[in-house]
């Protein structure tokens, strides 16, 4: 990163302000909001800036004089807000020879700090930037955070503060404390400060720490997540403060690096991916994996590509927890299927040329594929095949011996949705030669049906600059 972001206490700390035009005029009432003790320095003093000194008197004072280096003494921080660029030079050389913090506006490579678009609900404070090169942009990420960050926060924060002391002595372990404080900041109380019902908010915070039992506070909780099919955008907001909020991250090999880096920085990450013939765990052992966590205490993320209860083994893990009676939840994601065909280009269904869409596995639990081929040949169906790249010469032969014509096209996406997507289209005559040309590796999806055809004029991610050719018509 260019700079380093760092919040910096100025509260009656002496500042100087070089200039006093407009440039000044917008970064004073900043500084002021930080309880700094401002000198404006500058040979002549704008109408604005003498408006600011005549309603902040006790902390803003003026100097009518032209800069030389010894002002920068026993000053916290320097801004230089003139025109003049010797000036802004003279100030910023001055400042970094003694070692402050210097700001020259609109010059960054003068700078040894910058100010952020701030986004205040204090005690809570929210800053963004892009380091000077993007101002627009930097403006247009806090008009975004401001309308997320909602003003009851603010008061939210200085109540956690008042009964930040009795929480300390009534909860001891700060594993459990951290718990108590998710639970509400993220619940009612929290609902009633942005409702402003503070007085009642309180009452509720004292009552909830009053009723705290220990053995509850111990009890740990799965959380059984869908990543969705690997771009991070694509997470459900449940997932993402789930995963921001536990203590283990158990995690499949379809799980992408970019949605695990969202994950709590300090969360412990257990790898329990599966590849064919190669399981650094059994699913039976992952299963008590999660069991053994939740009963230690934890809340633990079973993270899982795409949805996880479409081939996900879900439904398989929810036993084990019903059975010993640990409390877990399930959190839906986007499947490899929707994602996967939504970013190709590629409907699942359309009224012309697929009425219903199947998805099947690849191979079973041994390892065979012993699917219903009659159904599957089926016209007017789209067929979603999960895991089916080791037997895709099987699959495309039994479909043509069932009924599919030859040339029924054949989509394979390979690691949809990320900037890493490849797809490759043939028949089911031609597609097991040209998979086996092309080097195709896990992870993929495939697609079978007559939709395929719509791909080339629907494609639109990272295709946008194409011109699409004309729409074809169903057979």
């Amino acid at each position: 990163m260019d700079y380093f972001p760092i919040f910096v206490k100025l509260q009656e700390q002496p500042c100087l302000i070089v200039g006093a035009g407009d440039i000044a005029a917008r970064k004073i009432p900043l500084l002021i909001r930080a309880g700094a003790h401002l000198t404006v320095l500058a040979p002549e003093i704008s109408a604005a800036v003498l408006e600011l000194q005549q309603r902040h008197p006790e902390q803003l004072q003026m100097r009518r004089k032209t800069f030389s280096a010894e002002d920068i003494q026993d000053h916290a921080l320097v801004v230089s807000a003139t025109s003049n660029a010797d000036v802004n030079s003279q100030v910023a050389a001055a400042a970094k020879q003694r070692h402050i913090p210097v700001n020259v506006v609109d010059a960054p490579e003068l700078c040894s700090f910058i100010f952020p678009a701030i986004i205040d609900r204090s005690p809570v404070i929210a800053a963004v930037s892009t380091g000077g090169t993007a101002p627009v942009l930097t403006r247009l990420l806090r008009a975004r955070l401001e309308s997320i960050i909602h003003p009851g926060f603010g008061k939210l924060a200085g109540l956690a503060g008042k009964f930040r002391s009795q929480v300390k002595q009534r909860i001891r372990q700060p594993r459990q404390r951290r718990i108590f404080w998710e639970k509400i900041l993220q619940g009612p109380v929290a609902e009633q400060i942005f409702s402003g019902n503070q007085e009642t908010a309180e009452q509720m915070l004292q009552q909830a720490l009053q009723s705290q039992d220990s053995q509850q506070l111990q009890q740990g909780e799965v959380y059984l997540v869908g990543a969705g099919p690997g771009d991070p955008d694509l997470l459900t907001f449940r997932a993402l403060r789930l995963m921001q909020q536990a203590d283990v991250i158990v995690y499949d090999r379809l799980v992408s690096p970019e949605v695990l880096d969202l994950a709590r920085r300090d969360s412990e990450k257990i790898y329990v991916g599966k590849q064919r013939q190669n399981h650094s765990l059994p699913q039976e052992s992952i299963n008590v994996l999660l069991a053994r966590l939740a009963k230690a205490g934890k809340r633990v993320v079973r993270l899982k590509g795409g949805d996880p209860f479409i081939f996900g083994r879900g439904g398989e893990e929810m036993e084990t927890l019903l059975e010993q009676g640990i409390p877990f939840q399930v959190v839906p994601g986007i499947s490899a299927a929707s994602g996967c065909a939504a970013y190709a280009g590629i409907p699942l269904t359309h009224r012309d040329y697929a009425q219903s869409c199947t998805f099947v596995t690849g191979h079973l639990k041994d390892g065979s594929i012993n699917l219903n081929w009659k159904q599957l040949a089926a016209p007017n169906q789209t067929i979603v095949i999960y895991m089916g790249l080791i037997g895709l010469r099987c699959i495309c032969q039994s479909l043509i011996d069932n009924g599919s014509p030859r040339d029924l096209p054949v989509a394979l996406i390979q690691q949809g949705t990320t900037s890493r997507q490849r797809i490759v289209t043939g028949t089911l005559g031609t597609m097991p030669d040209i998979v086996d040309r092309q080097q195709i590796s896990p992870p993929t999806l495939i697609i079978i049906g007559n939709v395929v055809k719509l791909r080339q004029h629907l494609a639109w991610f990272k295709s946008a600059t194409k011109t699409p050719p004309t729409i074809p018509q169903p057979t």
